[in-house]
């Protein structure tokens, strides 16, 4: 089974770039991706660019509506994921409490759904 971690944090809670701090973080994301990598199940991953890139879409009414920023309003920003294959939530959750956001944020584990017929 394939799952998302999504990691959130807010801003004042994360290390300042060009920190040792921020450096000893960056260290700390590169060795549990070399983790991950070398356990054979990362299938993905990466930072986002902050939330002042992003924008957000819905159709209503069939009318496209864009709007600047992230549509959730949360204090915490979603600041990037990683994709994780894993036998079970057990084992998910062990690895979530090792990537270093869980710290100073929140690691948000969610199963992946899996649309293809022959893995049901």
């Amino acid at each position: 089974m394939q799952y998302m971690f999504l990691l959130y944090s807010t801003p004042e809670s994360e290390p300042t770039y060009g920190t040792p701090e921020f450096q000893t973080m960056m260290a700390d994301f590169a060795a549990f991706s070399e983790k991950a990598r070398t356990d054979g199940i990362l299938r993905g991953g990466e930072g986002l660019q902050g939330v002042e890139t992003a924008t957000s879409l819905k159709v209503r009414g069939g009318k496209v509506e864009t709007m600047d920023g992230p549509f959730a309003e949360t204090r915490e920003h979603l600041g990037g994921y990683y994709v994780l294959d894993l036998p079970d939530l057990d084992t998910a959750l062990r690895y979530a409490a090792q990537i270093p956001v869980a710290a100073f944020g929140t690691v948000e584990v969610r199963p992946l759904m899996d649309y293809n017929p022959a893995n049901t």
